[in-house]
């Protein structure tokens, strides 16, 4: 049996590069804009929303893992995002380098931390889709009318 979870975000134009992002939940609002000289810099941009992605995934699996395993632990992340340009001259994640720090660890519970470590990757969702690749579609829809679509998609262009 398949199961499927889905997340919605709305981008609202807040003027220049600045969004404002609305989720599931008020509180969860936030902004988002490019570091200057493209934009202000009022908020996260892309690479950093992507590297908190990772890193509270990862930080949260290993966490997981550590309860189901009753061992006390606190897990701090912190992440690296290597930006650069691509052969064609565009700016592209090149790589990301996470670091997880575990504190707070009874040496008695080594095993379990041992046994965790060689789990808690394959159940970061984040981790292994952004590993995998994530298939991308993009619509553009001009006054309500699709004027982009993925190849194949039954809405053609107009």
């Amino acid at each position: 049996m398949s199961e499927v979870m889905r997340a919605h975000v709305a981008l609202r134009p807040e003027g220049g590069y600045r969004f404002r992002v609305e989720m599931d939940r008020p509180e969860w609002a936030l902004v988002v804009d490019e570091p200057p000289p493209l934009g202000e810099g009022a908020g996260p941009n892309p690479a950093r929303l992507i590297a908190t992605a990772l890193g509270h995934c990862l930080a949260s699996s290993l966490r997981y893992c550590l309860e189901r395993s009753r061992t006390a632990a606190e897990v701090a992340a912190e992440v690296d995002v290597e930006v650069r340009r691509n052969e064609r001259g565009r700016w592209r994640i090149a790589r990301v380098h996470a670091q997880l720090d575990l504190s707070g660890v009874d040496p008695g519970q080594r095993p379990a931390v041992d046994r965790c470590l060689k789990l808690f990757e394959d159940f970061c969702i984040v981790t292994a889709s952004v590993r995998q690749g994530i298939p991308v579609d993009v619509q553009v829809r001009l006054d309500g009318q699709t004027v982009h679509a993925p190849e194949g998609d039954q809405e053609a262009a107009v």
